[in-house]
């Protein structure tokens, strides 16, 4: 614990590294843009996982062993854990749930310890969470996405898993199901659900890109790309898999400099947007931004502890080439424990995040709080751009998430072993934001679309020609109309699971009358490029999306 006067003494040391330490302070222009909302002063929990659902409500979870939260379980229910380390029964919830349309909080009952586990939807839109700590370790727990939300709840399946799985990744597959890959100490993968066969297969490539006592290959960033297999990126290194067949198709090089990306030193990644989708082969690049330095973890827990700056850089790589490289990008900000975020006009959003130290108990240092806009079409050396920056600081355990209608949902940050709330360098931390890009400024609204039809909650099928029926009040360019799908992520940790943007094949942009225009498109043509499941749906229009409309697959 820290004394009051330290205290005192950081936040004038806080408030001067606003002013001196946050580059994209000195770097605004008339171009850096987005808007900041406080949603609510406290969720009762910590977002340290946040899911979107397709019923527009977002499950958010911490962790059971923090102690009491401040939100209740509803009608007197209480968790009884004889073995949890902070209390024996706990009648409030680490659990709740979001109602993005109403802005309402709903707590519910997680009965096992979901720290740094992992999940992913599944086709039906229902929320399958793997994993956690001690006696969350092996639990699988299912969510349903449900209209009428009051009885819907965790159900929890007691050894769902084949071995421990903290720290984990999953993700969907083109045959419906979801495969989880690694975790502390398992090298190795499942699939869920079981179909009755062994489902427990090597992995030795986890095992290649452990760092001793660091491990530095937790959470590994896992995209599935249009051939069917898994390009699966570890430390500093990245292979492409055929889970199939247990069989490593391609090894790429070591991302220059060498110094590793995933968690503790906690980069990010994303698949960037999937263009020209009906192409006999669809070009697939892969962004990874941030993390630390090696040998970070160490010097951050030594007993005179050092925080080392982060990194400023990025890598990217077309991972389809023959011969893939690295191109290294700067950031005009060096940054961990930052969150990638898919925008609907193909843009990234990487935002919450530290300016030293690793991600862990008490060692991230300098808050990042200036989001950065990333445009992966832009020439080289000219695609980030620094964005209006929050007020609250968010360290370890923050996330970041799409919503419907374009904002980014923003929420955790507890780099505590429980909830601290003062004394502390950064308090525990129960407010929900969102960031609005700069595409949702008012100036912006006579170029915005609104999407007539399809309805909302529509079918769809591979390889279907459908016709989309939108509004815009202003001007339309037609050569500037583009349709995309966005995959709502599971995200965590610096880490979207799941998360894809497929820009759809556009033809015959036509005005019908007054204000109201129609673009054919085409689904994607394969589970390998779009597993099924729920979607957003947006119509772009000069850099602008409409708010979306869930779409299924099926």
């Amino acid at each position: 614990m820290i004394s009051q006067t330290s205290s005192i003494l950081y936040l004038v040391l806080f408030q001067l590294t606003i002013i001196f330490f946050q580059p994209c302070q000195l770097l605004m222009s008339d171009a850096a843009g987005g808007q900041w909302q406080l949603l609510h002063k406290s969720i009762g929990i910590v977002a340290m996982h946040m899911q979107l659902l397709n019923n527009d409500r977002v499950i958010i979870y911490d962790r059971t062993d923090f102690g009491k939260s401040n939100i209740s379980l509803p009608d007197g229910k209480c968790r009884h854990d004889a073995n949890d380390t902070a209390i024996k029964v706990d009648c409030t919830a680490h659990s709740v749930e979001y109602d993005v349309l109403n802005n309402t909080i709903r707590p519910l009952m997680v009965q096992t310890n979901v720290w740094c586990s992992s999940g992913t939807l599944m086709p039906n839109g229902s929320l399958i969470q793997t994993g956690g700590y001690k006696d969350g370790e092996r639990r699988i727990r299912i969510i349903n996405s449900c209209n009428t939300t009051m009885d819907c709840d965790w159900l929890e399946i007691e050894n769902g898993l084949a071995v421990k799985r903290w720290y984990a990744t999953n993700h969907i597959l083109p045959d419906g199901r979801q495969i989880v890959i690694g975790g502390t100490r398992q090298f190795n993968y499942e699939f869920l659900p079981k179909n009755g066969v062994p489902n427990l297969y090597s992995l030795p490539f986890l095992a290649h890109t452990s760092d001793r006592g660091v491990e530095n290959n937790l959470y590994p960033f896992v995209f599935l790309i249009g051939d069917g297999n898994l390009f699966i990126f570890a430390n500093n290194r990245a292979i492409l898999f055929d889970y199939l067949n247990n069989k490593v198709v391609k090894t790429y090089p070591e991302m220059p400099g060498g110094d590793p990306r995933c968690y503790p030193s906690t980069g990010s990644a994303v698949l960037l947007p999937l263009k020209n989708i009906q192409a006999p082969s669809v070009e697939a690049e892969v962004l990874v931004c941030g993390g630390s330095p090696k040998g970070s973890f160490i010097k951050a827990y030594k007993k005179n502890a050092t925080f080392v700056n982060a990194l400023d850089t990025c890598g990217r790589i077309k991972i389809t080439d023959p011969n893939p490289k690295w191109v290294m990008e700067t950031m005009p900000q060096a940054r961990l424990m930052g969150d990638m975020t898919l925008l609907p006009n193909g843009n990234v959003l990487i935002i919450n995040g530290a300016g030293a130290g690793v991600a862990g108990w008490e060692t991230g240092r300098n808050p990042v709080l200036s989001p950065i806009l990333y445009r992966p079409d832009y020439k080289l050396g000219s695609r980030f751009e620094c964005q209006n920056p929050t007020t609250i600081p968010r360290m370890y355990h923050s996330t970041a998430i799409l919503l419907r209608d374009g904002r980014v949902l923003v929420g955790g940050s507890n780099p505590h072993e429980k909830y601290e709330f003062k004394g502390v360098l950064f308090p525990t931390e129960l407010r929900l934001e969102a960031f609005s890009p700069a595409y949702l400024d008012t100036e912006n609204s006579s170029l915005r679309p609104k999407i007539v039809l399809p309805s909302s909650q529509a079918k769809l099928k591979y390889k279907q020609n459908l016709v989309v029926r939108f509004t815009v009040a202003g001007t339309v360019m037609l050569d500037k109309v583009s349709v995309t799908m966005v995959a709502p992520s599971f995200t965590t940790h610096s880490f979207s699971m799941n998360q894809r943007l497929l820009v759809l094949r556009s033809v015959n942009v036509t005005g019908l009358k007054k204000n109201t225009y129609a673009v054919q498109v085409t689904t994607p043509g394969s589970g390998n490029l779009a597993p099924l499941g729920y979607y957003l749906l947006f119509v772009v229009h000069q850099d602008i999306p409409s708010e979306g409309i869930w779409v299924n697959l099926v």
